[in-house]
């Protein structure tokens, strides 16, 4: 691959990492119109109208009870049934999100549900926003400008040969054992091209290698990402599913989901997460079921006692 070519697909992965790192409370229209169970659908079709909206979540007492869409207001509409209760045509089964969930859990739910909006709630489940693909666009587009400056800026003082800055995400498919563990690789060989003491590089593989397998070995494919810089190095992994239903237990040694094959394979011994946990600085980990598993571990670079013969 040219750098030509490389250099932008570099920079459009650099782009959707920034994205994931976003939460729904912050991309999500906090104005939301909602009407309760006693209104009917000729109220719903006045607000849908005058607010130019496509759906309109159902409330009792705050917490959401389902969503009146266009297609219900449609069905309604054909059958002359504009003064039934909304009750009668809302779409009961109606899935919500969390305020404070990673942008990328919306994303995925977006890419296995076919609604068009999503009702979010706060920790009590009351109704706070709508989070819509419309306001994921928006948060993209912010985030390619941010981006673009930031590679002006780095053209207009380009980096030295022994600086420690990079930024880079790597796409892993499921399964993919035979490139699995090629990212971490890299990374690997970068640090010590910097002269990063031994035994850091060390725990930065270790956490990278981890991530990186249980990507292949437990998701339908995700991201790694690496945001390097003098002081630290940031490793971000995202994956589409399935999730975690107890992080407390995959955070346990010797705990492990993996099946019969991925064992013949010679992994799924239940350490991963619990040995990114044990070398890194700082650990963060989010999953819901269904929609993947966001785990953030951060190493510092400027620690003392990491001498070379450690």
């Amino acid at each position: 691959m040219s750098e030509e070519v490389k250099q932008p697909l570099q920079s459009s992965l650099r782009v959707q990492e920034l994205l994931y790192g976003l939460r729904i409370s912050e991309v999500m229209t906090q104005k939301v119109f909602a009407v309760s169970k006693n209104c009917t659908m000729r109220d719903v079709r006045v607000i849908m109208r005058n607010n130019e909206i496509s759906g309109v979540p159902v409330v009792d007492s705050k917490r959401v009870v389902g969503i009146v869409t266009m297609n219900d207001l449609m069905n309604a509409l054909e059958e002359g049934a504009l003064d039934d209760s909304v009750i009668t045509w809302m779409t009961s089964e109606v899935k919500t999100l969390a305020e404070d969930m990673p942008l990328s859990f919306g994303i995925s739910a977006f890419g296995k549900f076919s609604f068009r909006q999503f009702p979010v709630v706060n920790k009590a489940n009351e109704l706070t926003g709508i989070l819509t693909f419309r306001n994921v666009n928006h948060a993209l587009i912010r985030e390619l400008s941010r981006q673009l400056r930031h590679m002006e800026q780095q053209n207009e003082n380009p980096p030295d040969a022994d600086d420690l800055r990079f930024a880079k995400v790597y796409q892993l498919a499921r399964y993919d054992f035979e490139n699995g563990g090629k990212a971490s690789s890299e990374i690997k060989k970068f640090l010590k091209s910097r002269g990063v003491p031994p035994k850091l590089v060390r725990r930065v593989a270790v956490a990278s290698y981890e991530l990186e397998i249980n990507l292949v070995a437990h998701s339908i494919g995700g991201m790694l990402g690496f945001d390097i810089t003098a002081d630290r190095v940031k490793i971000s992994a995202h994956d589409r599913g399935p999730g975690i239903k107890n992080i407390e237990d995959a955070l346990t040694e010797g705990f492990s989901t993996a099946n019969e094959w991925i064992r013949s394979q010679g992994f799924g011994a239940g350490m991963g997460l619990p040995n990114v946990k044990r070398v890194a600085d700082k650990f963060a980990i989010e999953s819901a079921v269904g929609m993947g598993t966001m785990v953030q571990a951060i190493i510092y670079l400027n620690q003392e006692n990491e001498n070379e013969g450690q």
